[in-house]
């Protein structure tokens, strides 16, 4: 016999800017193996009325045996329905708390790789009114409506993938740029691997806020 039992958890996060200075708020989801705490260096340098926080899977590990270097996980395939649900409303009630006494112009939604489809959720959820949707070097989750959040929202939705990356061979970045161009969204396809690439960042932010 199994069973199951809701409980309260602690989950965390990284924050890069100032909450007072700031008129755009933009949410960067993590890769597999990855911690917030870094993944968000990857955006410091961006414009100063930014402010960025990136959340962290519930899932932590040690990336090699039983010690050393831990990473985070936002799901597996085991118990995957009630980690999604789990992760929309932890997400949902973080963006309640940030935005309790503080009113954003923009708020963005980015997930890179495996963050990618936790994001694609969570904006298409109705728990969060966001702006736009990057997703970054990674697939659309097949569990969603591919075309409602075009539908549904009309501001632009962006889609990055760099030309070496190793987790992607040339017809399937082709297949994957396709796909998110007849989804409606701009796509992407600059220099480099599986990363954030700032640069190329910077310019679409520059024109979303």
């Amino acid at each position: 016999m199994n069973g199951k039992i809701k409980c309260l958890k602690t989950y965390r996060y990284s924050i890069y800017g100032q909450l007072d200075n700031s008129d755009n708020l933009i949410y960067v989801l993590h890769g597999y193996g990855q911690l917030a705490s870094y993944f968000i260096r990857k955006f410091h340098g961006l414009p100063d009325n930014c402010l960025v926080v990136a959340p962290e899977g519930m899932h932590r590990f040690y990336l090699n045996g039983s010690s050393g270097r831990v990473g985070a996980s936002w799901m597996t395939k085991e118990e995957r329905e009630d980690d999604i649900s789990d992760n929309l409303n932890w997400l949902s009630e973080l963006h309640e708390e940030l935005t309790l006494n503080k009113q954003f112009k923009k708020v963005l939604i980015l997930g890179f790789s495996q963050g990618g489809a936790t994001a694609a959720r969570w904006f298409q959820s109705d728990l969060i009114q966001a702006d736009h949707l990057i997703i970054w070097a990674s697939i659309f989750p097949p569990d969603l409506d591919h075309n409602k959040e075009i539908q549904e929202n009309k501001n632009e939705h962006f889609f990055f993938l760099g030309k070496k990356d190793e987790f992607y061979n040339s017809e399937q970045q082709q297949d994957l740029l396709s796909f998110y161009q007849r989804k409606g969204f701009q796509a992407t396809h600059f220099e480099g691997g599986h990363d954030i690439n700032l640069p190329e960042l910077r310019k679409v932010l520059s024109r979303l806020t």
